[in-house]
């Protein structure tokens, strides 16, 4: 352990020098020159290139792999899903906290990664991160799809399955309900705790469906979406500001099988275990021993990617 945590120390020096160079550089032949976009123009189909960078690359590969459960993980399962190329990781400092980071990830047609949104504030769950359950207000932890996008207005132009909504659309959250965890059509709504998708107000005027229950087993949570913010902590939810969601919902791509980690200090994975090898009822993202000074090193990394874009340094933190 030692000798593997002074290899990512010597990797992370390597980066920072790498860092140092591209400021250097970008300074001597772009002096006065506006920060470049971190996104390419919506609809331009532009391959983004990734920095080239093993360690980031390695991190984000281990959690694209992701399977999205907390429990029930069992070896290979997902392997047949198609390779994510678009990577949401949602940052909080702690357990307990109501607000976090957001930084979007794409894998170029080089096979490595680069960030293209954020870091961004983001609000989460009024009980933090961690094990979702009805009427619990806590954000689910782990990799999850991104499967179906809706809003109060009209679609901003995501290649995401879109639908706009009206007073008759609701997402059903009555635990006895067939349609648990699911978009209905009613007139007068599926009954206990299901949210008109309308009537809700602005906070889904954009906003995406994030799958953490596929199974729609009662009881652990439905209605987690990622929408826009009122600057007040959530019901489980990720919450970002409104053009920031508008942007997301435009660089999202069911093509590049996109997919969202929610974590706590996991601006970068903590474990170094492939996904098809964790076992049954470990985390998403495994472990490793001394985690704290990993995570910490992983975090310096995340906050330097953004002065790699020239767009600013960002804590992920």
């Amino acid at each position: 352990m030692v000798l593997k945590l002074l290899k990512l120390r010597m990797r992370l020096l390597g980066l920072m020098v790498i860092a140092v160079m591209a400021a250097i550089a970008g300074g001597a032949g772009q002096s006065g020159a506006a920060p470049a976009p971190t996104t390419p123009p919506p609809g331009s189909g532009a391959q983004t290139p990734g920095l080239g960078i093993s360690l980031l690359d390695d991190i984000l590969n281990q959690l694209a792999g992701g399977t999205g459960s907390l429990e029930g993980l069992l070896p290979g399962e997902g392997s047949a899903v198609a390779p994510t190329n678009q990577l949401i990781v949602v940052s909080a400092p702690t357990a307990n906290s109501t607000t976090a980071k957001l930084t979007a990830f794409e894998r170029g047609s080089d096979k490595s990664w680069k960030p293209v949104i954020g870091p961004a504030d983001a609000r989460v769950g009024s009980l933090g991160i961690g094990e979702p359950k009805d009427n619990v207000y806590r954000t689910p932890e782990g990799t999850f799809a991104l499967d179906q996008a809706f809003g109060r207005q009209a679609n901003p132009g995501t290649k995401m399955p879109y639908f706009k909504t009206d007073a008759q659309d609701w997402w059903d959250s009555n635990q006895k309900s067939p349609t648990y965890n699911t978009h209905v059509r009613s007139v007068k709504g599926p009954g206990a705790d299901s949210e008109n998708l309308y009537n809700i107000g602005p906070v889904y005027d954009y906003a995406v469906n994030i799958a953490h229950n596929p199974q729609r087993t009662p009881g652990k949570a439905s209605a987690m979406f990622l929408h826009v913010t009122d600057n007040q902590p959530t019901m489980g939810c990720v919450a970002i500001e409104r053009e920031l969601m508008k942007q997301v919902l435009v660089w999202l791509d069911p093509a590049k099988s996109p997919k969202i980690v929610i974590g706590v200090n996991k601006a970068a994975p903590t474990g170094d275990a492939p996904a098809d090898t964790v076992p049954r009822h470990a985390p998403a993202v495994p472990s490793l021993p001394d985690q704290p000074i990993v995570s910490d090193l992983l975090t310096q990394l995340m906050s330097l990617v953004p002065a790699l874009l020239g767009a600013g340094a960002g804590s992920l933190n």
